[in-house]
């Protein structure tokens, strides 16, 4: 009996291993099964979230293009309205060199003397332009001028000059001045 016994139980060990192997196999094939839908799973939702994001992506897009095109005609409006402006600027600036020369032109502050003409006359504006016109020391010789006026001004023999009070406010006065050789009589 113990060949019997013996038999039975190597058996029933076979049929045990046999049954643990199965098993084994279901467990293994569940486990690989399970990791590919969790792959699968995985790869699904993220291209679901990918395009998601692309969705929102596509809209702030489409709004930015829109934003830059008003912005680029703003721009053009604007630059074209500085051309606009620029040119009327470069037209009056000439209309005013016309009218106000700069060459020989100065501007002298209260209590301040300058000298001017090519240093053949000193000009000081004595206390703060008034009302009606401005006090100038012109060559030691005090004068009240008026905006506009002119003074003859001979510094020696051979030069003629004149001096004009262009304009003139409460802080200073504009003044232009210059001398030319003496004409013969």
């Amino acid at each position: 009996m113990s060949d019997g016994t013996n038999a039975d139980r190597l058996n029933r060990s076979r049929r045990r291993w046999s049954v643990l192997g199965d098993t084994r196999f279901v467990v293994i094939a569940v486990c690989i099964f399970t990791i590919l839908c969790i792959l699968v799973g995985g790869h699904l939702y993220g291209q679901f979230l990918a395009n998601r994001d692309l969705g929102g992506r596509d809209n702030a897009l489409a709004a930015l293009r829109t934003q830059s095109q008003k912005l680029k005609i703003q721009f053009d409006e604007k630059s074209a309205l500085a051309t606009e402006l620029q040119a009327k600027l470069d037209s009056a600036q000439a209309s005013l060199s016309a009218i106000m020369p700069a060459a020989n032109t100065y501007n002298i502050n209260p209590n301040q003397s300058l000298i001017v003409a090519d240093g053949h006359i000193t000009v000081g504006l004595v206390g703060s332009p008034g009302n009606e016109g401005v006090t100038l020391d012109i060559n030691g010789k005090q004068q009240t001028v008026a905006a506009g006026q002119v003074v003859n001004v001979a510094p020696d023999a051979s030069t003629n000059c004149q001096v004009q009070v262009q304009s003139f406010d409460m802080f200073k006065a504009v003044l232009v001045a210059s001398c030319t050789g003496a004409k013969p009589q």
